[in-house]
């Protein structure tokens, strides 16, 4: 399925400048040493989840694959190459075709993660897989701790529709993929008309303050608003005086008035005191939504109000205190020789200060207990996986041959992780910080 297929309007660029000098410099001391066509793998993983983190969350795969697909080096990005003399001439030749043509296997999108799973795999030569090091990681890092901090902003809301509109407060490339791993992590829909573009994501919106300022009264405001938009929008009430705004949006809208929006203030006293006042004013069915600098806690502060959804923005796009995941992209296995057929052998880094790593390819499987409840995330290199788990195996195929074949619709990955995170003990939904709810098991 292509990305034509799932609708998605805008061509991704040539992402094959997204990387660090140092991979085309290795690239081009393996050309020089021969063993840059050695067959090569290399994982993705976390030694560790985010302090006080349960679970992770895997996002991004979608944009990894379309990375991958036009990771290209075209004549301008060579010609810089040449006149910043990063590499040398046979190198720009090998680069002007390069094209991955490899295997890649993960975790699928929306899948939970623990320290030491192998999250992506990437088998190739060494030259065709090492310079994806960088677009890889900057992008699993990025959607990974955004869709991690919305799974639990998710969890806290209990079922109410969460709202993203961050936009303002990130890059603004980094606000689109944002929205896309909010969607991944549970949120329904965003602000940001560009991802609802690019992704196909619901877009949300009425107005802010500046509209209300606008005129010489909020009953002018509200007016010009619901006469243009209808009465089932969404009025902003707390410019003034939260009693009045309310009185005068039910008598302007009546009581098929969409919704009202709350933005300051005592969040908790003024949602019970607006909700009484909407009902006594016969607009029952007016919905409160929220906004104001929210996280998870606060959400999770606002479970016993009437609160029928909230917006939420900087805690969100910049992961609620954790923006990074700390993964890494880590060589594990590479080839004795040159050639398909040679044997593939262990390779790790031996280092001090907990930067350790396990050699060799790696499956991946989740325990269950009787129950079918997730108890150990097992981990084990070479060998068959054990009968008793063939069945829970969380590594698919992403891209074969270098062509890719997991391609998927949004709410798949949306879906997947509520099935995934619904299948971790209780425990995972707690908000209080604590160890990752699996345990990680060596096989």
């Amino acid at each position: 399925m292509s990305a034509a297929d799932l609708g998605l309007p805008v061509a991704v660029p040539s992402t094959a400048l997204f990387t660090d000098r140092y991979e085309l410099t290795m690239l081009q001391a393996a050309l020089r040493s021969g063993a840059a066509h050695r067959r090569s793998v290399f994982e993705v993983f976390t030694r560790r989840l985010p302090e006080g983190r349960r679970y992770g969350v895997v996002a991004g795969t979608g944009r990894v694959l379309d990375a991958v697909e036009n990771f290209r080096f075209d004549d301008t990005m060579l010609e810089f190459l040449a006149r910043e003399r990063v590499v040398d001439e046979p190198t720009l030749e090998w680069l002007a075709g390069y094209r991955f043509r490899g295997d890649i296997h993960g975790y699928p999108e929306g899948e939970v993660y623990f320290p030491g799973s192998p999250i992506l795999q990437v088998e190739s030569t060494f030259a065709e897989a090492v310079l994806l090091e960088t677009v890889v990681l900057s992008i699993l890092n990025h959607d990974s701790a955004i869709a991690a901090a919305a799974s639990r902003m998710a969890v806290a809301a209990g079922g109410r529709p969460l709202m993203e509109m961050g936009a303002r407060r990130t890059h603004e490339l980094a606000a689109v993929a944002a929205s896309r791993a909010a969607f991944v992590g549970g949120f329904e829909s965003t602000s940001n008309l560009a991802a609802g573009f690019r992704y196909g994501l619901p877009t949300i919106g009425t107005s802010a303050h500046a509209f209300t300022l606008l005129h010489d009264t909020e009953r002018e405001a509200f007016t010009a608003q619901v006469e243009a938009l209808g009465r089932g929008t969404t009025l902003l009430v707390d410019t003034y005086n939260v009693e009045e705004a309310v009185r005068t949006a039910v008598e302007i809208a009546g009581p098929e008035l969409g919704s009202v929006r709350i933005d300051s203030g005592d969040l908790l006293l003024l949602a019970h005191r607006v909700r009484q006042q909407l009902d006594d004013l016969g607009a029952k069915n007016t919905r409160i939504v929220v906004t104001s600098d929210l996280d998870e806690y606060a959400i999770a502060s606002l479970a016993a109000a009437p609160v029928d959804a909230y917006g939420v923005g900087t805690s969100l796009v910049t992961g609620s205190g954790h923006p990074t995941c700390s993964m890494v992209y880590k060589l594990v296995a590479r080839a004795t020789a040159n050639g398909a057929d040679a044997p593939l052998v262990p390779v790790a880094k031996k280092s001090l200060g907990g930067k350790t790593s396990i050699g060799g390819r790696k499956w991946a499987a989740r325990r269950l207990d009787a129950d079918g409840v997730a108890e150990a995330e097992v981990i084990g290199t070479g060998g068959e996986v054990p009968e008793e788990l063939a069945g829970q195996q969380l590594l698919v195929p992403l891209v074969r041959g270098g062509e890719i074949v997991a391609r998927e619709p949004m709410e798949a990955a949306r879906q997947r992780h509520v099935a995934a995170r619904a299948g971790l003990p209780l425990s995972a939904t707690q908000l209080s910080r604590g160890e990752p709810v699996l345990p990680t098991e060596y096989h």
